[in-house]
């Protein structure tokens, strides 16, 4: 007996996206949403229908409608049939007129937040408290939109430049940076731990396709309740072989940003006209040693440092105060930290081996960026690993790539949502993450 299998339908449809509503003037229409507002006028009223990239103004009248006003509630998600009608004092240039309309869902309560405003006026507690729903904000998920297209930018452009996006274990038996910074779990009877970065893993494939990359979560156990520190990430790395030295990545980073910028002025300039972001324009980013800088910021701000290895986060912000000014950037490479603050696969200078060839890059304030070239020699890594007292055994895993030969290779790591709060001019990088998780967030 034959049987017979039935095949998936599409579902055709004559709903229009908003974004094509401009060329339908005069015709009508079917979209759906979910209503944001209702206005009511003396005698009529505007519906804002949120559409899932941008808002449209609807226009009820009781002569045209078929159906009543009170039928439509704030956040039910509904299908309506309107006219497209030119109206030049409209933002888009024109008004849908409703004649009828689907509901789909109604709300059950009121939003316990007021969203459809143009900003949602809370406590940042309460704006990631109801998190599912203060995102409904225009500007709210104006921020993600822009952050969707960083994310796209940066693939672009890396995939332009010949790197293979890859997907690397968040399980691991070893962090990549050790400490007690390292979130440990049990797997099965044994012990294991969440990546604090997907360094291992992107060198290693630089030995199998050369240049590589990931966009992908990483996990940090660090205690730190402030405005800058998440406990999970999103983490931009890339990591490239046969450079000269690490000026490559820097520059490679430089004109991955130039193209960022350039294709979020031209895929969202209306979320960033909302968010009034003040987009770079990169020509040269300026560079600067650690111990120059270090110096530089105490002459100029008149102010004593008492950590001698790493920048202060008020060190940061007056640097980049500095570079500002006086070259008009908003970035700054810091290059040639000191070896005893960077990890055990960072390669030392060899004019001086009390640095290394690594660098971090400040945004307005804030640094982003940490790469560098890593050491590549077998014999050099081991003994590097055993001058910090670490066990050979422990990375037996990782130092195979260097037994079996690998090229000069360095990479980077860029933070996600501190790269797009400073974009965005946020002080606080929790409103650059769509559900944060820090010392004291688990839920949403």
């Amino acid at each position: 007996m034959k049987t017979e299998m039935n095949t998936v339908k599409v579902r055709k449809t004559e709903e229009l996206e908003a974004e094509q509503l401009g060329v339908h003037i005069g015709e009508i229409v079917r979209l759906h949403g979910s209503i944001y507002k209702i206005r009511k006028m003396s005698s009529f009223a505007f519906v804002l229908l949120r559409t899932k990239r941008q808002m449209v103004q609807c226009v009820y009248e009781p002569a045209y409608a078929r159906f009543a006003l009170e039928e439509l509630k704030e956040e039910a998600c509904v299908r309506f049939t309107a006219e497209v009608i030119r109206e030049e004092r409209s933002r888009s240039g024109y008004d849908l007129h409703l004649l009828e309309v689907e509901i789909l869902s109604e709300p059950e309560e009121v939003p316990p937040v007021v969203i459809n405003q143009k900003r949602v006026n809370t406590s940042i507690e309460n704006l990631l408290d109801y998190r599912p729903i203060t995102l409904r904000n225009e500007k709210e998920r104006a921020i993600f939109q822009i952050q969707a297209k960083i994310c796209q930018a940066f693939r672009e452009f890396l995939d332009s430049h010949h790197f293979t996006e890859i997907h690397t274990p968040k399980i691991a038996a070893a962090g990549a940076e050790g400490g007690a910074n390292i979130f440990s779990l049990s797997y099965f009877g044994e012990q294991a731990y969440l990546a604090q970065s997907p360094q291992f893993y992107k060198q290693m494939m630089v030995g199998v396709f050369e240049r590589v990359y990931e966009i992908a979560p990483v996990f940090r156990a660090e205690k730190h309740d402030t405005a800058r520190h998440l406990n999970e990430y999103t983490s931009v790395d890339f990591e490239m072989g046969y450079i000269e030295n690490f000026e490559d990545i820097m520059a490679m980073e430089q004109e991955m940003l130039r193209y960022t910028f350039g294709r979020l002025q031209e895929t969202c300039g209306a979320e960033l006209s909302l968010l009034k972001a003040e987009v770079p324009v990169i020509t040269e980013i300026p560079r600067i040693r650690f111990s120059e800088a270090k110096e530089l910021v105490s002459r100029v701000y008149k102010r004593a440092f008492s950590e001698k290895l790493d920048f202060e986060p008020e060190e940061e912000k007056l640097l980049c105060e500095y570079v500002k000014k006086t070259t008009g950037s908003d970035f700054v490479f810091v290059t040639h930290y000191p070896s005893a603050k960077r990890p055990f696969y960072a390669m030392d200078s060899r004019e001086n081996p009390a640095v290394t060839e690594s660098f971090d890059l400040l945004f307005r304030g804030l640094e982003v960026t940490t790469g560098g070239q890593r050491i590549h020699n077998y014999r050099e890594q081991v003994e590097k690993i055993e001058s910090r007292g670490m066990h050979v055994e422990a990375f037996e895993s990782y130092l195979m790539m260097h037994r079996c030969g690998m090229p000069p290779h360095g990479g980077l790591g860029l933070g996600l949502e501190r790269f797009t709060a400073r974009l965005l001019g946020f002080e606080n990088v929790r409103n650059a993450s769509l559900f944060p998780r820090d010392i004291h967030r688990l839920i949403p």
